[in-house]
Formats: C-alpha cells, sequence, structure tokens
C-alpha cells in the first residue's frame, strides 16, 4: 500500500474520554478513517503508519449530527470511526503524533 493511500485511509486520531480509557485499558486506538476503507486496509494502514502489530479492527459509522442557527438547519457529514486493537506489548502514543 502505497503512502498517499494511507493518508487517505486514516484521517485523524479520534480523542475523546471514552477513546482514552479504552487507549489505557484495552490498548486500543480510536481513529477517524474514509468511509471507503474496510477492515483489512485499516489493519495494514495503521501496522505501516505506527510500524505496530494490529489484532482486531472495528468500525462504526457514525451519524452527522442536524445542526441549526437560526431558522436554517443543516447537517455535519457521515463518517467512520475504527476501534484498533493492538498486540500484547505495542502502544500508539497519540499524545505525541500532533507535534
Amino acid at each position: 500500500m502505497n503512502q498517499e493511500r494511507i493518508f487517505q485511509i486514516i484521517r485523524m486520531p479520534h480523542i475523546s474520554e471514552k477513546s482514552a480509557v479504552l487507549g489505557d485499558d484495552a490498548n486500543q486506538a480510536v481513529f477517524q478513517v474514509a468511509s471507503d476503507a474496510r477492515k483489512p486496509e485499516i489493519k495494514e494502514a495503521v501496522e505501516q503508519l505506527f510500524s505496530v502489530k494490529v489484532a482486531n479492527v472495528r468500525t462504526a459509522n457514525m451519524k452527522g449530527k442536524t445542526k441549526r442557527q437560526g431558522l436554517r438547519r443543516g447537517k455535519r457529514s457521515d463518517w467512520k470511526k475504527a476501534y484498533v486493537s493492538l498486540e500484547q506489548g505495542h502502544e500508539i502514543d497519540l499524545a505525541s503524533i500532533g507535534g
């Protein structure tokens, strides 16, 4: 898989309280990924980008929220979330990715 496709698949890490708990307790990382990305592609992209071994990948399609501004209604885009379980002894430090 080429570098361009890797960066198309993995958009950004998803930082939340739930993802922080999963990172500490279950050795998992949560990413926002491309809507057309499949589980094997996500696994390969994470392994190449972070040099870790991935045990399992679970995905969830997230519906965009409906927002209002006065009388106008709008909708945020739908997106896909990937829960990546890492092998024992492997770790991704998401705090140091931003720079």
